[in-house]
């Protein structure tokens, strides 16, 4: 019984019942393919999970010093298309939430960034604006009104959209010689699960 739960529970979200039955049942442990895609989804998995609190500090920062000084709202803007344009990619193409769930947490907390970027610049009504028009954006990229094109090629253009907006961060903290409200352990988990997503894809490309 308990045997038939263990299967229902990794079967087939975490383990091809191949892996199951080699790493499982025939106790098979240095069964590498199988090894690597139970560290595959396993990681998948952590960088969701990992996601929901990601910025998180950064969030607290601003709070905390009721100031957003020294971060670049274009910045978030580049990073924000960057986001959104991976969400509707994998959606359009049915991707596993585990392969792109972190992009919905991310993009939430990012937005968050944004509007009190505006809020603690002293304008709270620009940042309402740009609340509205994001998610009404964001809605109409996800349906069906939108080509496939417009999509493919969001994701396309996402890693130079996402290194032009860390080019703008870091021109913005270069000219104020400081980093400001920038959070060290943001950055920091955000390239941690950078790495952990590159080796998820390598896999899911790959197998």
């Amino acid at each position: 019984m308990a045997a038939s739960a263990l299967k229902v529970a990794l079967v087939p979200y975490i383990l091809p019942e191949r892996c199951y039955d080699e790493l499982v049942v025939n106790l098979n442990l240095l069964h590498v393919p199988c090894l690597k895609v139970f560290l595959s989804k396993a990681l998948g998995f952590a960088v969701v999970a990992g996601s929901l609190v990601v910025k998180m500090p950064q969030i607290l920062k601003i709070l905390g010093a009721k100031s957003a000084e020294g971060l670049s709202f274009n910045s978030i803007l580049l990073e924000l298309v960057a986001i959104s344009g991976t969400m509707a990619y994998s959606i359009a193409h049915s991707f596993p939430f585990s392969a792109w769930g972190e992009a919905l947490f991310v993009m939430l907390q990012t937005v968050s960034i944004g509007f009190l970027v505006q809020h603690f610049g002293g304008h709270t009504r620009r940042g309402l604006a740009f609340l509205f028009t994001y998610f009404a954006l964001l809605s109409l990229l996800l349906s069906p009104l939108t080509p496939s094109v417009v999509v493919t090629t969001l994701q396309v253009s996402n890693m130079p959209t996402a290194a032009t907006s860390r080019l703008l961060q870091a021109a913005t903290n270069y000219q104020n010689g400081h980093t400001g409200q920038l959070s060290a352990i943001t950055t920091f988990l955000l390239f941690v699960g950078s790495l952990a997503r590159i080796f998820t894809s390598i896999q899911v490309v790959f197998h």
